[in-house]
C-alpha cells in the first residue's frame, strides 16, 4: 500500500548503504549480547528495507513508511533527544493516540527513546489533567512529546521542554522539525554514533497502573524482559512477514502488551488509528488484509456487535486480555471468523499465560468449547510459571500450591524473566508485590488437573452469600450467555439474611432494547430464570438493573468499586 503524493521529509530518507549497527560497549565478551528490543527494527530495516512498516491512512495527512525510512526516523529521534539534553536513564513522557506521526510517538518512542538509552513513559490520554500532572511529576520526565489534541492535559507550566506533533508528517510540523534537528545533530554518524545499552536489566518502559484504588503505580520493565516478552508474543500469536496488525489496543496500556516490538520482530505491517472507531475497524478488517489485533473484552464486544459485523473473508487472530472474556464472547468471535487467542497478564508483566486448545475439545460444541477457552491457561514461551497458591500471611511464608482439582481457590503468583523490575520510587509496594519470592497478582484462581489456570475473581470481588463463596466472574460468564445481554457486571449487595447477594448490572444488546423497552422487570425475570438453570442458588442474582453503560477505567476495565458504591447507596434508601 502507498499514499499518493506523499513523500517522507528529506531527513527521514536514509543515506545509501546506511549502517544498521549500534556502537558496542567496551568490555563485553564475544559470547554475550545484552538483550534489547531495539535490535528488532535494525534487523527489519536490514532484511526488508522496502517493506511497508507503518500505514496511517484515515486522517487528513496520511503517511506510509517502509522499514528503512522508519528506522531512519527512529535514529533521528534518538539524536534529537540527546541534543535536547536527555541522558541515559532519563524519562521521556509521551502523550499521544496510537497513531499520528506520534505513530512515531508511541511507536517511535518505544524504539527511538531506547536508542537514546532513555526510558519512554507512555501516559494514558484518557486521564484528567491533574492525573497527568501527578505522573509527570512522579516520573520526573525530562521532556514531553505530545499530540496536538492532548496539549490541554499538560500543566500550564510544564517546567520541561515540550514537543508538539500536529500529525502531518510534513515539513513545518514541530515534531518533524524535532526529528530533522536530530538528523542534523547526528552529522551523519548514523547508528554507529549511538551506543548499545550494556545493561539488559536497565529500564525499558515506565507505565502507570490504572490507580482504581489509589494513586497509580509506575511499573518499570527491563530491556531483557521486554525483548523476551515480545518474542513470545510474536511466536504465540503467529505474527510473521505476511501479517498485518491493526492497532486497536492503546499503546499506553502496558506498552501495548509489547506488541510495538513483537510486530517488528515478525516483520509485520502495522496499521494505526487515532481512536477506537468500530466502523473504521470493520473497514480495515474487510479491505486492508488485517490478520491480527489486540483488545480487551469490552472492545471485542463492540466489534462483534457493530452493525457492520459479518463473516470475514479471511481469518483474523484476536489477542484478548485485560479482563477475563466470557465464553459467550469467545463463541461470538469465532462465529464471524475471528480466532481468539486468550492470554493473561497485568501491567506488571504483560501477557504471560495463554489458553492452548486441546485435542479433547474437537468433539465439543462451540458453546462447550468456549467455556474451556475462557480459562487463562498455561505459561507461554519465555514465561517461567503460573502457580496458584494459598495467599501468604507474611513476607517470609513459603508459598504452598493449592491442589490441582479445579475447585480450591488460591492466588496466582508468578516469577521469571518478563516480570516487572520494580514499582518506580516505591520500595514498600515493590516488597509487598514480591512477598514469598514471587510476584503476587491479587487474582484468585483455581488450577485444573492438566495445569490450566482459571481466574475466578479479584480477591475484593468475591461475593460471600450464606457462607458460600460466589465468584462474580463465574456469575458474569453465565449471565452473558443470555441472548439479550451485551455486557454484564456483578457485585455484592448486603442482604439481611444471607450476608451478601449478587447484584447484576446489565447492558442490553442494541437489537434487544426495543423488545424490553419499558419491560425491564420482565427482562429481570427472564435473566433470573436463565441463571437458575446454570448457577447454584446462592450465586443467582437477587437484583438486576438494566443500564445504558458501565463505569470503566481508562483502559476499559469495569470499575466495580463504582458499582459497589451504587449498591451501598441503595441500602441507605
Amino acid at each position: 500500500m502507498s499514499i499518493p503524493n506523499f513523500r517522507p521529509t528529506p531527513a527521514s530518507l536514509p543515506p545509501p548503504n546506511a549502517g544498521l549497527v549500534l556502537r558496542q560497549p567496551k568490555g563485553l565478551p564475544a559470547n554475550f549480547q545484552p538483550l534489547n528490543p531495539l535490535q528488532f527494527i535494525l534487523r527489519a530495516a536490514e532484511i526488508y528495507p522496502d517493506k511497508l512498516a507503518l500505514l496511517h491512512s484515515d486522517v487528513k495527512y496520511p503517511v506510509a513508511y517502509s522499514f528503512a525510512v522508519w528506522c531512519q526516523r527512529i535514529q533521528n529521534l534518538a539524536y534529537a533527544l540527546i541534543k535536547a539534553g536527555i541522558k541515559p536513564g532519563d524519562r521521556v513522557a509521551v502523550i499521544a493516540p496510537n497513531s499520528g506521526k506520534l505513530i512515531t510517538v508511541p511507536l517511535d518512542a518505544n524504539h527511538g527513546v531506547l536508542a537514546a538509552q532513555a526510558v519512554p513513559c507512555l501516559i494514558n490520554t484518557r486521564l484528567k489533567p491533574s492525573e497527568v500532572a501527578y505522573i509527570l511529576e512522579h516520573s520526573g520526565s525530562s521532556i514531553i512529546l505530545v499530540d496536538h489534541e492532548y496539549v490541554h492535559l499538560l500543566p500550564q507550566d510544564p517546567k520541561v521542554p515540550v514537543v508538539v506533533c500536529h500529525d502531518t508528517g510534513r515539513a513545518g510540523d514541530p515534531y518533524e522539525e524535532f526529528l530533522t534537528s536530530g538528523r542534523a545533530y547526528s552529522q551523519e554518524r548514523g547508528w554507529a554514533g549511538l551506543e548499545y545499552t550494556s545493561d539488559e536489566y536497565a529500564p525499558a518502559t515506565l507505565c502507570y497502573t490504572s490507580g482504581t484504588t489509589g494513586r497509580p503505580k509506575g511499573v518499570v520493565t527491563t530491556l531483557r524482559g521486554s525483548y523476551l516478552a515480545a518474542v513470545a508474543n510474536a511466536y504465540e500469536s503467529r505474527i510473521h512477514l505476511e501479517s498485518t496488525y491493526l492497532w486497536i489496543l492503546p499503546m499506553f496500556h502496558a506498552a501495548g502488551w509489547t506488541f510495538p516490538w513483537a510486530t517488528v520482530f515478525g516483520f509485520a505491517t502495522q496499521i494505526t488509528m487515532r481512536t477506537v472507531d468500530y466502523p473504521l475497524i470493520w473497514k480495515h478488517f474487510l479491505n486492508s488484509g488485517v490478520t491480527h489485533y489486540c483488545g480487551a473484552p469490552t472492545v471485542q464486544i463492540g466489534i462483534v456487535n457493530d452493525p457492520a459485523a459479518k463473516r470475514l473473508p479471511q481469518s483474523i487472530s484476536a489477542i484478548i486480555a485485560g479482563a477475563a472474556p466470557t465464553a459467550s464472547l469467545i463463541a461470538s468471535l469465532e462465529e464471524i471468523g475471528i480466532q481468539p487467542i486468550h492470554v493473561y497478564g497485568l501491567t506488571q508483566y504483560g501477557p504471560f499465560t495463554r489458553n492452548y486448545t486441546q485435542p479433547s475439545w474437537d468433539g465439543l460444541s462451540l458453546q462447550e468449547r468456549s467455556k474451556f477457552m475462557a480459562y487463562q491457561g498455561h505459561p507461554f514461551a519465555t514465561a517461567q510459571d503460573a502457580r496458584v497458591v494459598y495467599p501468604p500471611k507474611s513476607d517470609d511464608d513459603v508459598l504452598v500450591d493449592v491442589p490441582r482439582d479445579g475447585k480450591t481457590v488460591g492466588e496466582i503468583v508468578t516469577r521469571g524473566n518478563i516480570i516487572m523490575k520494580e514499582y518506580f520510587r516505591d520500595p514498600e509496594a515493590t516488597k509487598k508485590a514480591f512477598r514469598g519470592g514471587s510476584f503476587n497478582t491479587g487474582d484468585l484462581a483455581v488450577i485444573h488437573p492438566g495445569g490450566a489456570v482459571a481466574v475466578v475473581d479479584r480477591s475484593k470481588d468475591i461475593i460471600i452469600s450464606g457462607g458460600e463463596n460466589a465468584s462474580s466472574l463465574a456469575i458474569e460468564q453465565e449471565l452473558a450467555s443470555h441472548p439479550c445481554v451485551l455486557e454484564v457486571s456483578v457485585v455484592a449487595r448486603s442482604h439481611h439474611k444471607w450476608g451478601e447477594r449478587p447484584y447484576a448490572f446489565v447492558i442490553l444488546k442494541p437489537k434487544s432494547k426495543a423488545k424490553w423497552k419499558n419491560r425491564h422487570s420482565a427482562f429481570e425475570q427472564s435473566l433470573k430464570s436463565h441463571a437458575k438453570e446454570r448457577l447454584p442458588g446462592f450465586a443467582c442474582p437477587e437484583w438486576v438493573q438494566v443500564v445504558d453503560e458501565l463505569p470503566k477505567t481508562s483502559t476499559g476495565k469495569i470499575l466495580k468499586v463504582d458499582l459497589r458504591k451504587r449498591v451501598a447507596a441503595l441500602a441507605k434508601l
